[in-house]
């Protein structure tokens, strides 16, 4: 009876220590590159080319699952600093104060740039003139009026749009007359499209992308060509012009990675920077970090279908 109180012991015990392995192990290949559930938080102006890009990945490897969180810029930073965000997508690098906060923690953000993006300024369908200088707007920011520009309207008062403005106003703090702020790039694009002489500040991926219910929107509105502080020619946010960087407001996008590990965050940040996450970059409108090859078939003489 004791040989078999001992022979049960020791089938129970090994049979408990398989299953502590066995659940160890499950545990660690739970997330791999291609495979597991990860959070994004992604600046909200670009929130589009980010939608995109996730729904490709995700139907081409079945067994991962990204969910795409967008906010504010501020806000983006802010949970990337405090470790509640592994994984943001934002329109600038992080600076050395930002990197010295993770230096402290041990943290190597891993720092990916995939794509170039712009600025756009908007204005009512009603108006004729569809040029602006960006010496109006940054004059206007710093409380100069400019008969051109009855007010100027932000998405979000902790955005990059207006971040990016304030910088190159060179101002603390966006004036209290005459400019406005919402919460989301549609609702900006929807306030402009129903009010002459208000510019709109967006970013230009959700004018190339619109959602749905924006389409007979975005018929409503006039994509201004801006002229640079140093320039004398106007551009516009296309391709073609921040290929050739004539556009003024041009800024790039980047994927940073904190999970300090191997995990769905690299796979994806390799996807977007890779062939086909820049060609959907391409596709969106705007312009890939890195331009996908093309392969040239090339013949020596045409060679003519059979009849």
């Amino acid at each position: 009876m004791l040989k078999y109180s001992k022979a049960l012991g020791l089938i129970v015990f090994v049979f408990l220590f398989a299953m502590c392995n066995q659940k160890s192990k499950s545990e660690t290949e739970k997330e791999t590159i291609l495979k597991g559930s990860l959070d994004i938080t992604v600046d909200e102006t670009v929130k589009q080319i980010v939608d995109d890009q996730v729904a490709v990945f995700e139907g081409t490897y079945y067994d991962a699952k990204i969910t795409v969180k967008p906010k504010s810029e501020a806000e983006v930073i802010n949970d990337l600093l405090n470790q509640k965000a592994k994984v943001v997508i934002t329109t600038r690098n992080l600076t050395k104060e930002e990197l010295a906060r993770f230096d402290k923690s041990k943290i190597n953000p891993r720092v990916t740039p995939f794509a170039q993006d712009a600025i756009a300024f908007i204005s009512n369908k009603n108006n004729n003139d569809t040029l602006i200088a960006l010496k109006s707007v940054i004059d206007f920011m710093q409380g100069k009026p400019d008969p051109k520009i009855k007010g100027l309207v932000f998405d979000n008062p902790n955005s990059s749009t207006v971040r990016y403005m304030k910088e190159l106003a060179k101002v603390n703090a966006i004036p209290t007359n005459g400019v406005f702020s919402f919460k989301t790039n549609n609702e900006v694009i929807k306030f402009v499209s129903e009010n002459d002489g208000m510019i709109g500040v967006v970013g230009v991926n959700w004018l190339y992308q619109p959602t749905p219910d924006m389409t007979e929107t975005i018929k409503k509105i006039n994509v201004l060509s801006v002229k640079g502080l140093n320039g004398t020619g106007y551009y516009s946010p296309t391709q073609n012009d921040l290929g050739e960087e004539k556009y003024p407001l041009a800024r790039d996008l980047f994927i940073i990675n904190c999970q300090g590990y191997s995990g769905l965050g690299m796979g994806f940040a390799s996807f977007i920077a890779g062939d086909i996450g820049q060609r959907i970059v391409l596709k969106s409108g705007l312009l890939p970090y890195k331009t996908p090859g093309r392969k040239l078939k090339i013949r020596s003489e045409i060679i003519k279908d059979k009849e």
